[in-house]
């Protein structure tokens, strides 16, 4: 079975190369970027400036190779792809919660930006507290490293360009 997703817009960011990006969005506080949706897609941004945050999903377009044991940012230790947010993966499909400042037409200026810039985008969700937040119970191996986060940015060790 073959799946082939069609981009329907460009994330614009200031990261030009992987190096130095926040590694998830709570640690990209204040980083503007635009959401350029492609204009035969536009119609579906109807109601959207309702929302404060959209889940953007996105093709990790620079990501090279499918390692299933990976070395992870916050961490030494190897653990599986699954077990980790690392873009080299068999789907390389990044999530990112942002926050909605503006909608502009087909344009959506968002803050909290962890992507590089001219990723393609995939699809918009509007994010829903009650809907995507839950108590959870534990986080893995990241539970000794989530600390860690604010000061983290991509330091190229992933296969990416």
């Amino acid at each position: 079975m073959k799946i082939c997703y069609t981009p329907i817009g460009i994330i614009h960011t200031p990261f030009k190369t992987p190096r130095g990006v926040p590694i998830q969005p709570s640690a990209a506080q204040g980083v503007k970027g635009v959401v350029e949706v492609f204009e035969e897609y536009s119609q579906g941004l109807k109601d959207i400036e309702g929302f404060s945050h959209i889940i953007l999903i996105y093709h990790f377009h620079l990501a090279k190779g499918d390692d299933l044991l990976v070395t992870p940012y916050m961490d030494e230790e190897r653990h599986g792809v699954f077990a980790t947010r690392a873009p080299s993966r068999p789907n390389p499909i990044g999530i990112s919660v942002v926050r909605l400042v503006n909608v502009e037409k087909n344009r959506l200026y968002v803050e909290d930006v962890d992507i590089v810039d001219g990723t393609p985008l995939l699809d918009i969700k509007p994010y829903v507290p009650e809907f995507d937040i839950r108590n959870v119970e534990r986080i893995g191996w990241l539970e000794k490293n989530v600390k860690k986060l604010k000061s983290t940015r991509d330091d190229g060790r992933f296969s990416m360009i």
